[in-house]
């Protein structure tokens, strides 16, 4: 392709709000263009680059035995009603009405159209089982779209569900579709970790992430130097070892604290280690108000409080709520009070002897708070972050962190979506038998912006080969001049029958030219310029540096062994 027939718009200067490395280079490298907050238009490059991803996944879903399908964006509300998520999913679920006031959603995601789908055909266990897959665009109504492509409104998502009669089965092709995934990411060019992830809104009891390791990554990895173990933050089990102090219990005191609002300034204003300070907060669970305790240094994990109560209705209580359950705001809130409200605390809290609490009045604690003498816990366990250096739950070792970007994640969704809604087959016994479920997913662009953040310097991209938009970057440096403008249409012509080649033909300034091909990033850069006349070209590789010169003659089978050592 001509590269004054394409449109790339590349830019000098990029939005200082573009914060990602990969969102700054897809700007200025024109591969996308924002059309309103987290939504973008792909332009040719990212097109193309998209595609020859969508490929590598099509081909690794039907190894597997994926059939590939296209279900609609625009999803019925009754769908999400029968499952019960229309309610609980929240305000990602983009909603709106048709001319005759039905409700419907813009899909995040498509459980509950697939699910509809095969309870329609499905009859018989001797039809199981069956993976089917799509390629779409899906929508979540971001609160925050951030990072380019790496969080917006819509996005392209490679979505998969399997149907099984038993356990066995879905353990097959969870294992199956894990495997793809790690081939699929490996043949992108991507470093992407498995992990132990907590399955979010979708639902299911067994899920993996797979996580691109990167500075801008929004998820924290723990992992161990010794072992295999991987989790996202949100999953790493706290190894609970009691270290209790021999320490005798001190009569309880109320001690003013003006202004301390903070667990940090409480321990500055008593001068006492945070880890002897505990925090109290409130949350609404089902209903429900719950006060929770944890150390001054821990924070809590809501996803692991969700798993404990069995429910994702939890959120924190608000201020006017506290103050009219505890007659105090957040700062001054503590376990000792006789109020209706059950008392948690995460497992450390049983090391602690003479606690410093909240007095449940603004400006005052309590010193030599004892469990069981002054306040009843109702349950202890683990309900926080693991903090890096802490052991970990295979006993491998020490906790280590690394940000990492979220590129797919496998489910087993057991029968949460098919007893809902009421998908069976039946069974060898001929009885009515409930589906279960697999489900699977890829963040296509999201796999773009990660490609990109593990690939390029400081000039610009570096594509893997695996998805490079064009394979080589073909430049007349000066096409006006009759010998160059000649040399380049013939090894255009040529290197065409065996390559994608993006040629430069453009009358701009060499620097420009050579800028935007390091921008751009394409793995080889022929260059004809000023030796065209003896029929040699340099030829550089984008990787390293490396160039060459080589005449036009042995061009070909240059290019062919030296693409075969690229990446």
């Amino acid at each position: 392709m001509k590269q004054s027939k394409v449109f790339i718009p590349t830019m000098k200067e990029v939005p200082a709000s573009a914060e990602a490395l990969s969102h700054r280079l897809l700007l200025k490298a024109g591969l996308i263009k924002q059309s309103t907050s987290g939504i973008y238009s792909y332009l040719p490059l990212a097109t193309r680059v998209l595609n020859n991803i969508e490929a590598i996944i099509r081909e690794e879903m039907e190894r597997v035995d994926a059939v590939e399908i296209l279900m609609p964006a625009l999803q019925q509300s009754e769908l999400w009603e029968e499952s019960g998520r229309w309610s609980a999913y929240g305000p990602e679920l983009m909603r709106l009405k048709d001319r005759n006031g039905r409700e419907f959603a813009l899909g995040p995601t498509h459980e509950e159209v697939v699910t509809s789908l095969v309870r329609d055909e499905l009859k018989s266990y001797k039809q199981l089982p069956l993976t089917l897959f799509q390629i779409q665009s899906k929508f979540r109504d971001e609160k925050r779209p951030r990072f380019g492509l790496l969080r917006g409104r819509e996005f392209i998502m490679k979505d998969a569900y399997s149907f099984h009669i038993d356990e066995a089965s879905l353990d097959e092709t969870y294992q199956q579709m894990y495997d793809a995934y790690d081939r699929i990411f490996k043949r992108v060019g991507l470093n992407a970790r498995p992990v132990l992830a907590d399955s979010g809104a979708i639902g299911g009891n067994h899920t993996h992430e797979f996580m691109a390791l990167s500075e801008i990554g929004e998820d924290t990895i723990v992992y161990s130097k010794e072992s295999d173990y991987a989790a996202n933050i949100e999953k790493a089990e706290v190894v609970y070892t009691p270290n209790k102090k021999d320490e005798a219990p001190l009569e309880l005191e109320k001690v003013e604290t003006p202004d301390v609002q903070t667990a940090q300034e409480l321990a500055d204003f008593l001068n006492k280690p945070l880890d002897e300070i505990t925090k109290s907060m409130v949350f609404n669970v089902d209903g429900e108000f719950i006060l929770l305790l944890v150390r001054g240094h821990h924070e809590v994990n809501d996803v692991k409080l969700k798993a404990y109560f069995e429910t994702d209705n939890i959120e924190l209580a608000s201020q006017d709520d506290i103050f009219n359950l505890l007659g105090a705001h957040p700062g001054s809130l503590g376990p000792i009070t006789d109020k209706d409200i059950k008392v948690y605390a995460d497992q450390s809290i049983q090391d602690l002897t003479n606690i410093v609490v909240g007095a449940n009045e603004d400006g005052y604690h309590y010193l030599n708070a004892n469990i069981d003498r002054d306040f009843k816990v109702e349950a202890f366990d683990d309900f926080r972050f693991i903090l890096e250096g802490e052991p970990l739950a295979d006993g491998s070792g020490e906790a280590h962190f690394a940000e990492g970007i979220e590129v797919g994640q496998v489910f087993k969704l057991g029968r949460k979506y098919s007893e809902a809604m009421n998908a069976t087959v039946l069974n060898d016994q001929g009885k009515a038998q409930s589906l279960l479920m697999g489900c699977y997913g890829i963040g296509v662009s999201r796999t773009l912006s990660a490609i990109i953040e593990h690939h390029n310097d400081e000039q610009g991209i570096i594509w893997p080969k695996s998805v490079t938009p064009y394979d080589l970057h073909l430049i007349a440096i000066n096409p006006k001049k009759e010998d160059q403008r000649e040399l380049s249409e013939q090894l255009y012509e040529q290197l065409q029958q065996t390559y994608d080649v993006l040629y430069d033909d453009r009358k701009e300034r060499a620097g420009v030219k050579f800028n935007d091909a390091d921008l751009i990033g394409l793995p080889i850069r022929i260059v004809v310029g000023k030796r065209a006349s003896e029929s040699i070209v340099e030829v550089k590789r984008r990787d390293n540096g490396e160039s060459e010169e080589v005449h036009s003659d042995d061009l070909l089978q240059y290019i062919n062994d030296l693409y075969e050592q690229l990446n």
